[in-house]
């Protein structure tokens, strides 16, 4: 008998009956609609849910509940099932004529019961060779329909085995990797299951293990559980390698051995080639194999490429300025004329500076000059609406990092770049904004499809919050010392006049920003209590704002927050502003996912990278593939009956199936962290209570920096003076100063 996920079946419904046609079947996740002939009165049933390589003839008992669909009625919404095979000769050769087996149609199936009767599926499965003594039934056929039975009889043998640890989408995902395998591996080693299968973490290969009778201290625990805090500390607190020491101690807290147990376990790790240490002043820092490769690569090709781009005569870089100053009718800065020169003459320059700045005027005049010279240029950024706006800044095309790179991802393998060591990009000027986003792997990955001898123009803010994933490039290669850097500081008198310009700068000196000006682009409004300053926001959205500054209100405000929890955080803000926004109502169609109502019409987010979701574009009828973690859409559709939903991230418009919602969270209200790269018309931030942690400068820094024309600060003063004052730097352990140090010397 083969099972969805057993949980609790208390509270819903039990059906059972045989599956009379499967009218959808997403072969992905598993996610079927089906007419079902209930046993007790032969009634026809629509059954919907995840129900993995069911057909005709199938005999089932599902979990569930009645609910009604507006278009096509009453349906059965299944929560689990379990699939009885066949035990008498008529239903056999019910099952066997609806060709759920490779090569058996309905008269192969009459003859074969014919012939074997209720032993006619043992034959199947162990004597295949009996089937070819049937006229029509050839070896080779016999033995591909053996096989196919086979295949079917060993994905309910999986269901059943891991039915109390996973859903049905991930055991089809672990037999697709393993085959009939499955069961024998996990069964010697569970651990497998989180270092190979893609979306399974080691709590829940844990858990399995558990129920197998595996031992705290059994060697593969600990060395899964060694690799599980490397990984955890990379997502959760960005570091690309850990302390040999915080390794073995966080290991042995977590796991529940010995601190010599863990040590064991580094050891033999290690020994495999699995960890690398690094001796850094003493202490030896650990990394996994692919973060100690991808650090040692970045510096190594960042150094090549400098050494490697050929140098432009002095002479020639003052006549390109002032050609290109004449051109425009202006005059640069000294320090813009240095990073002018300085990308002109070395192969790796870095620019650096706040707002207001002069980094575009920058980028503008080196794309000029270098399409003078003949160069192509590739202009990129790690997110689409960096990339839209370095576009629009410009004039000319911007890609997103994974564009840039041509991301693919196929079946269940991890993604992959077909830009790469063997398929170099074409463009002699690589130019990258928003490098602060850039994370270690990403710049690796960047770094691999680059030729030697082109040029790669790095431009961030340094005092930006550091990317999400692990690693800190841009402060890493900054402060080696090792590259060309220019840091402006001037600013210009047309951003001089913006309170939101003026403010960020003195933010970043660890000044208090002028929190009195009524008639500028940067207001505060003092409240007191969290609630209050939540419900103060939601009026800004739904009422002040959208009457006083009409479309530019209605469409483009953000507010961003510091922290996800607490009154003002960006999850109680969300369910507000929904609520305030978008409520409910009979002319919007909802999908409930745990503890989430989306509803058409709501701002949502991506969370996770997704390289190989289709979208389509209707301006000009592009289609493509990939959405990423920080894309904010908009809700268009609901579709309850084929399990998706229409949603329209900037110009991209994707079906969105139900089972991806683990990676979509609404985005009326969004974490600092999660706004990095992007920038919107207005900003508003709450000024409430959170962590000491992230009531820090360069946090209120960067969420100001977020805003094109007004910036919003509502709360408590005390608040905004708390995070000025605290200018706690995120620490990252991380190694690429240090190698790049040494490669210098090489």
């Amino acid at each position: 008998m083969e099972s969805g996920r057993r949980e609790d079946v208390s509270g819903l419904h039990k059906l059972e009956g045989s599956v009379e046609r499967v009218i959808y079947a997403n072969e992905e996740n598993g996610y079927t609609i089906c007419d079902l002939a209930a046993s007790e009165d032969g009634e026809m049933i629509t059954a919907v849910g995840v129900m993995p390589m069911i057909g005709a003839g199938d005999h089932l008992c599902l979990y569930g509940k009645w609910v009604h669909n507006p278009k096509y009625g009453r349906q059965f919404e299944v929560s689990q099932y379990e699939r009885v095979m066949p035990a008498d000769t008529a239903s056999m050769l019910r099952y066997l004529a609806s060709r759920a087996i490779k090569g058996i149609g309905p008269k192969t199936a009459q003859r074969i019961i014919d012939e074997f009767g209720e032993d006619s599926f043992d034959v199947m499965e162990n004597h295949p060779e009996w089937l070819a003594s049937i006229k029509g039934i050839s070896m080779k056929t016999a033995l591909a329909a053996s096989e196919s039975f086979r295949e079917q009889a060993g994905i309910r043998f999986a269901m059943m085995f891991f039915r109390d640890y996973f859903g049905v989408a991930t055991t089809v995902k672990i037999y697709k990797k393993w085959g009939s395998g499955a069961v024998d591996i996990a069964k010697k080693n569970p651990y497998r299951l989180c270092n190979e299968i893609e979306g399974i973490g080691f709590e829940r290969a844990d858990a399995l293990a558990e129920g197998l009778g595996f031992q705290n201290d059994h060697l593969e625990r600990v060395m899964s559980g060694l690799r599980y805090v490397l990984s955890q500390n990379a997502i959760q607190n960005g570091h690309v390698c850990l302390p040999r020491e915080k390794l073995r101690d966080s290991a042995a807290q977590l796991l529940r051995v010995s601190p010599e147990q863990a040590e064991e376990g580094i050891s033999l790790l290690l020994k495999s080639g699995a960890l690398h240490y690094v001796l850094r002043e003493g202490r030896a820092m650990i990394y996994n194999k692919i973060s100690y490769e991808a650090e040692k690569y970045v510096a190594e090709k960042m150094i090549l490429l400098d050494r490697m781009c050929a140098s432009l005569d002095l002479r020639d870089i003052d006549r390109f300025i002032e050609n290109e100053e004449a051109k425009c009718g202006i005059r640069y800065a000294s320090l813009q004329k240095k990073a002018i020169s300085d990308a002109l003459r070395y192969g790796v320059m870095i620019l650096t500076g706040g707002p207001g700045t002069g980094k575009t005027t920058v980028v503008r005049a080196l794309i000029h000059i270098f399409d003078s010279m003949g160069y192509e240029i590739a202009l990129a950024a790690p997110t689409g609406r960096a990339a839209k706006r370095l576009s629009e800044a410009t004039s000319m095309e911007a890609k997103t990092l994974h564009r840039l790179l041509e991301m693919s991802f196929e079946g269940e393998e991890r993604s992959a770049f077909n830009r790469n060591e063997h398929n170099l990009l074409d463009e002699q000027v690589i130019v990258v904004d928003e490098a602060s986003m850039i994370d270690n792997a990403l710049m690796c990955a960047l770094l691999k499809a680059i030729k030697p001898g082109a040029r790669l123009i790095v431009i961030g803010d340094s005092d930006q919050l550091p990317s999400v994933g692990a690693g800190n490039v841009l402060r890493d290669v900054i402060d080696s010392g090792r590259f060309a850097t220019v840091r402006l500081n001037e600013i210009f008198r047309q951003a001089s006049q913006s309170l939101i310009v003026t403010n960020a700068h003195a933010v970043n000196r660890g000044e208090m920003p002028d929190l009195t000006v009524k008639d500028n682009d940067f207001f505060f409004l003092r409240r007191g209590g969290d609630r209050e300053i939540a419900l103060t926001i939601a009026d800004l959205c739904r009422n002040r704002l959208p009457r006083t500054y009409g479309n530019l209100a209605r469409n483009g405000i953000q507010v961003i927050a510091p922290s996800r929890k607490g009154e003002a955080g960006t999850e109680s803000l969300n369910l507000l502003l929904q609520a305030t926004l978008n409520p409910p109502s009979r002319y919007l169609r909802e999908h409930k996912f745990r503890d989430r109502i989306f509803r058409e019409g709501d701002r949502v987010m991506q969370t996770r990278n997704n390289y190989d979701i289709l979208w389509s574009r209707s301006y000009d009828d592009k289609t493509g593939s990939g959405i990423f973690n920080g894309d904010i859409g908009i809700i268009e559709e609901i579709n309850e009956p084929e399990s998706y939903m229409t949603i329209l991230f900037d110009d991209r418009r994707l079906q969105y199936d139900f089972s991806l919602l683990e990676d979509l969270e609404h985005a009326y209200a969004v974490t600092v962290h999660k706004s990095q790269g992007s920038e919107y018309p207005i900003v508003i931030l709450p000024m409430c209570t959170a962590a000491p942690m992230l009531l820090s400068r360069n946090l209120l820094y960067t969420a100001v920096t977020r805003a094109e024309k007004m910036v919003i600060l509502v709360g408590r003063e005390e608040i905004v003076a708390e995070m000025v004052a605290n200018n706690r730097q995120t620490m990252r352990y991380t190694g690429l100063y240090e190698w790049l140090r040494e490669e210098e010397g090489k």
